[in-house]
């Protein structure tokens, strides 16, 4: 039998036939033949337009190979050029040279197009990017044509009406086609320029950038935030910040959002709070003379310490999320004023690490988030045992011990569907597979086992009747982050202004419907991979009777509800020695790598008298996230007020100090006005 063909990589596959196009084109124009030059011109710009539609990291790859889309159109062109000329008499070349001077006429405005269309980018990109803010003041308009904004699909569409006409004339040995697509194609050209000098004009372009400082003064002093979240970070970590939106607009208080990388601020889930983002340095610093008094940082980064400069401000950690990581325990927390933890184990974590936090700065709120979890209310009652298992992702270190998934998952997921009286919800880390190629490749066996058992599995659906799509739509509809796909970054300020009053307890009261409505459009026998933003974790928690996962703020979460729960024990380590070592591990069932201990986990499950450990999760539970009254959410607005209330006090110790000191000094910020020098007498 003979052995299977190598598998091309499709990105080789294109690059070779490009290449091969081009090569054909420049054979057919120099011999001349027109059949080859006409199939290899067609060919070439086919595999642009493949390029462009599917395979766009590639053009990047020719951009730094000096083969740009300009190089190949140009390229493109010069050979149809020179298969005119071949093809022509020589009497002929001085009718094709009005053709050549249009062609670079064209080229020409592309050029000018391209530095024009930079000058319109600066005078769109202002120092602030606000969203839920009438920001209207600003001048703000609609972007540009994606086609002026980006010059290589301009080059290919503006320019393919003068490519057709030279292939035609050299198929026809009519130069009134060549003459026809250039003219063409410089009109689009005109067209374009015209465009986007228009919107070089005083009055059509946004306001310069002192005046866009002024109205971010003017706004501060308008809404007078109290406090504000302030996040820094990738694309694929704006759910550290977005677990702390519904706490934070419940605040008492005006909350702001404080971001600093401008794609940020459409990775913000859905909220009603004032967004700014503030990507200088020196923008960012404004916030020192506003009425905003606390920060609250879910996370650190480099640009951190930024804003920790800022001396009217009050500054406390909350973090995105406790376990017994030593990144719960990071020694940066000792930067900032106040660090606040859910319960007495995080505060005991951070004085056994020792890394400069002091215990009067720790303060213990709870988990606002998990107020919205319900509480155990004791065996199944259904006719499945709904087991959640929900693994974190591999982390930055290595330690094979932060995921189930590579050693453990497929068997513990086996012994799971091996039970037919269980529905299995399967819920991983969105970063999992993102450091270790392993994990990645385990979840996606893990979602074959599971799509497998449920083609295996068979009974009655709830009928449909449509409820469900009314609340995705009118959920999506009230989520939705306004905006056109191409829209810029003042288009969307312009389209995500302040929200109407209300939005926010309407979101609230669709989120809930469409989680009930979920849940019960799904049979109860049927597994669910859970991999979309909807349903969230809380809401799997909700549905679950037991919780496999490993040692994260996952378990800690779950505590919340007070179900039972297993750690799958990928350390190496012996069990009691793991236990020792992960304090949340204290109340769970304990399940080695290869799965043994599911039947009994789950006969524990099923028959709560046989359950040893109903004690120990409230005991860990009160340890960990603190009392259940107050709620989470009340403890959390009072360390917030009471933080405020420390920064008012030191401002105003400030100011004393600084004008019994310095009383001859003005504030030069406020008071300096630039003054002409006197004419000589």
């Amino acid at each position: 039998m003979p052995a299977p063909l190598p598998r091309i990589p499709a990105r080789a596959l294109v690059t070779a036939l490009l290449a091969a196009a081009f090569c054909a084109q420049a054979v057919a124009a120099l011999r001349p033949h027109v059949p080859l030059l006409l199939g290899a011109t067609v060919v070439s710009l086919a595999v642009e337009g493949v390029l462009f539609r599917w395979h766009r990291g590639m053009l990047s790859v020719f951009a730094k190979s000096h083969a740009d889309i300009t190089v190949r159109h140009v390229l493109r062109d010069l050979l149809l050029v020179v298969a005119l000329l071949r093809l022509g008499e020589q009497h002929r070349e001085t009718l094709y040279t009005p053709l050549i001077a249009g062609l670079l006429a064209f080229y020409g405005l592309h050029c000018l197009i391209q530095a024009v269309s930079v000058l319109v980018r600066r005078t769109r990109t202002l120092p602030v990017v606000t969203r839920n803010i009438d920001a209207s003041a600003l001048r703000l308009s609609a972007a540009p044509p994606v086609l002026l904004r980006r010059p290589g699909h301009r080059l290919l569409v503006f320019g393919l009406p003068a490519t057709a006409g030279l292939l035609t004339t050299a198929a026809t040995d009519d130069p009134r086609c060549a003459a026809l697509g250039i003219a063409l194609s410089l009109g689009l050209a005109l067209l374009g320029l015209y465009d986007l000098v228009v919107r070089l004009l005083p009055s059509r372009r946004p306001v310069s950038e002192r005046e866009a400082l002024d109205w971010l003064d003017a706004w501060l002093a308008e809404y007078r935030p109290t406090a504000g979240l302030y996040f820094s970070g990738g694309a694929s970590s704006a759910y550290q910040a977005n677990m702390w939106l519904e706490p934070l607009a419940k605040l008492d208080g005006r909350p702001l959002i404080v971001l600093r990388e401008r794609f940020m601020v459409q990775k913000i889930a859905p909220t009603d709070v004032p967004i700014l983002c503030l990507p200088k340095v020196s923008t960012l610093m404004r916030l020192e003379e506003s009425s905003l008094q606390v920060l609250i940082h879910p996370s650190n980064s480099g640009k951190t310490s930024q804003v920790l400069r800022i001396p009217t401000l009050k500054h406390t950690f909350v973090n995105h999320g406790e376990s017994d990581k030593l990144s719960s325990c990071n020694p940066y927390a000792k930067a900032y004023d106040e660090v606040w933890v859910a319960g007495p184990a995080a505060r005991e974590r951070y004085a056994f690490a020792e890394v400069g936090v002091e215990d009067k700065d720790v303060v213990e709120i709870g988990r606002p988030q998990l107020d919205g979890v319900l509480p155990y209310e004791g065996a199944p009652t259904g006719a499945c045992t709904t087991v959640l298992y929900a693994p974190t992702w591999e982390g930055w270190d290595g330690n094979p011990g932060n995921t189930s998934v590579v050693e453990a998952g497929e068997n513990l997921v086996r012994a799971l569907l091996a039970d037919p009286a269980v529905r299995l919800l399967y819920k991983p880390h969105p970063l999992t597979g993102s450091v270790d190629p392993r994990a990645g490749a385990a979840d996606l066996r893990i979602r074959e086992l599971i799509r497998a058992a449920n083609r295996e599995r068979t009974g009655e659906r709830p009928g449909n009747t449509g409820e469900l799509a009314v609340l995705t739509s009118e959920l999506d509809r009230l989520t939705a982050i306004a905006g056109r796909a191409n829209a810029d970054q003042v288009e969307r300020m312009l389209s995500q202004s302040a929200p109407e009053p209300g939005r926010a307890e309407a979101v609230a009261r669709a989120t809930a419907a469409w989680e009930e409505a979920y849940w019960a459009s799904l049979p109860e026998w049927e597994h669910q991979i859970v991999i979309d933003v909807r349903p969230t974790l809380y809401a799997c928690y909700n549905q679950a009777d037991l919780l496999i996962s490993d040692v994260s703020s996952v378990i800690s979460d779950f505590l919340a509800s007070g179900k039972p729960y297993a750690v799958a024990n990928t350390s190496g380590l012996a069990e009691d020695v793991f236990r020792k070592a992960f304090p949340t591990v204290r109340a769970a069932t304990v399940l080695a790598p290869d799965a043994t201990g599911v039947p009994e986990l789950l006969d524990a499950v099923r028959h709560p008298e046989k359950d040893e450990l109903v004690q120990a999760r409230a005991e860990l539970k009160r340890h960990l996230l603190g009392p259940d009254e107050p709620t989470s959410q009340v403890r959390f607005n009072e360390a917030v007020q009471s933080l405020c209330s420390a920064a008012l006090e030191h401002r105003a110790r400030m100011a004393e100090r600084l004008a019994a000191e310095t009383p001859e000094i003005p504030d030069q910020r406020r008071s300096f006005t630039p003054q002409r020098p006197a004419h000589p007498a």
